[in-house]
């Protein structure tokens, strides 16, 4: 039987993405492992695997198609033997369902209560996506299509038949080995029994052991953040121009995901803020001696570097900021994962440095110039630039003074770092020049109160102005 190729969510906080490129063409023989498609998030550019092996019967997404939804069949695998005429035409049916939701996007919704008047009554109501009427019936062409489309779901008419649905390879290795099959857990696409799930199965503890972890329940997901009762959406500006008067650049995945989370950030997360003025004329010549030293040994230390790993060491010292917020708990790290904001020219993005605390500034220089040159190419990998407990955003490079930044969960704290300046200053009753750098670091006020808060900038501020402190 065919079988759906679905749009693979690469990371946790994926909702679409972008087909960059096809590695297949239809009528391609494929197994377990080779690379079927390149995936664009909306950080990265990832390589798509197979799960089964089998034969391309028909690409349903095109190469260069965005907005493509985890989850939606892109394209249709047939099993050994299997013709490509077997696989169901399910071109016109993509077409009548999109069709079909077009056209109820654009009829006028009838009015409905404020969400102060009642509950809301759909899930996008709270922000998700397109307004679905349990009570109205669905249009023709979206049920004609949906019949269509019920043909290729493996877990249809064969579930009620008792059906077990296997890979022809897991089918062979598991009539080889003895294996009934049918007391197997599939963990393929659509619960079909792949040949990991047979090989898994010829150490029964170990079998015994996923299983049980499978069953175990999810940690529940955040949805997606309810709007504020009362407060009416902002107008589109497109009401106040005349449209000779502007160009319309569509958003990309990168731009909606920023505007999503950090909205939900500045909502949900209350924030503060704290604001400290470093003098760093220590540090200036600390690094002028290194990077002296260092000329040919292949690094060459910033400023930023400095900070980063001033930060590690603030956040060991005062472990109370080096956690994330849970609706259960609060997570408290045992590393200093410190994430670095890096502009890009389609957006931001915040790779990590892992167990900066453990790392020397050498390491972390180079560390960061390879994060950085390959988040601009789109190279990262989810695991480079998710998580972490704490980022350093510096725009002191382009003669910021002072910012505030937005924090990203799940880090509960970010340090916005100004530009190095000639001051003034007052020194034991004298009026003296110093070289001073601002920073100001949001926290998040579940997780860290205003004295940690003040403690954590304390302890930075000692190892940032007194760099030699960062070796004991």
């Amino acid at each position: 039987m065919s079988t759906q190729i679905l749009m693979p969510a690469l990371s946790p906080t994926m909702e679409e993405g972008k087909l960059a490129k096809w590695h297949v063409k239809e009528g391609d023989t494929v197994k377990s492992g080779d690379i079927l498609a390149e995936i664009e998030t909306d950080k990265a550019t990832m390589e798509f695997e197979a799960v089964d092996e089998g034969k391309i019967g028909k690409i349903l997404v095109p190469e260069g198609t965005e907005g493509v939804k985890v989850n939606a069949p892109i394209a249709v695998l047939l099993e050994d033997g299997e013709k490509a005429d077997a696989a169901p035409d399910i071109s016109s049916a993509m077409a009548s369902i999109k069709d079909a939701v077009t056209a109820e996007a654009k009829t006028p919704a009838p009015a409905s209560r404020s969400p102060l008047e009642g509950e809301p009554k759909s899930r996008s109501d709270f922000g998700g996506g397109q307004k679905v009427d349990a009570a109205k019936p669905l249009p023709e062409a979206l049920r004609a299509s949906s019949s269509a489309l019920s043909g290729l779901n493996p877990q249809g008419e064969g579930d009620k038949s008792g059906r077990v649905f296997a890979s022809p390879l897991a089918r062979r290795i598991a009539q080889q080995k003895g294996i009934d099959i049918a007391k197997l857990a599939g963990s393929g696409p659509r619960g079909r029994v792949v040949k990991a799930d047979v090989e898994a199965a010829k150490a029964p503890a170990d079998a015994a052991v996923k299983a049980a972890a499978a069953k175990a329940p999810e940690a529940p997901r955040a949805e997606t953040p309810p709007s504020v009762a009362g407060v009416a959406p902002l107008p589109d500006a497109r009401a106040f121009f005349k449209k000779e008067d502007y160009d319309e650049i569509p958003h990309d995945s990168m731009r909606k995901a920023i505007a999503r989370r950090l909205t939900s950030s500045k909502t949900l997360i209350p924030h503060f803020y704290l604001t400290v003025d470093c003098r760093i004329d220590n540090l200036l010549a600390t690094r002028a001696r290194l990077n002296e030293a260092g000329a040919k040994g292949g690094f060459r230390l910033s400023v930023n570097d400095f900070v980063v790993k001033a930060s590690a060491l603030a956040l060991m010292r005062v472990p109370e900021v080096n956690a994330s917020w849970t609706d259960t708990a609060i997570l408290r790290h045992r590393h200093a994962d410190v994430g670095v904001a890096v502009a890009l020219d389609f957006g931001l993005i915040t790779p990590i440095v892992f167990r900066a605390e453990e790392k020397g500034l050498a390491v972390i220089s180079n560390e960061i110039k390879s994060l950085a040159e390959r988040a601009r190419t789109k190279k990262l990998k989810p695991q480079e630039f998710e998580g972490g407990g704490f980022a350093v955003s510096n725009l002191g490079m382009f003669g910021i003074k002072q910012f505030t930044g937005v924090i990203n969960p799940p880090h509960a704290a970010i340090l916005a770092v100004g530009a190095g300046e000639a001051r003034a200053i007052v020194r034991d009753g004298k009026v003296e020049a110093a070289t001073m750098m601002t920073v100001t670091m949001s926290c998040d006020h579940r997780v860290v109160d205003g004295a940690t808060g003040a403690r954590f900038l304390e302890a930075f501020k000692q190892f940032i102005e007194e760099p030699a402190a960062m070796l004991l």
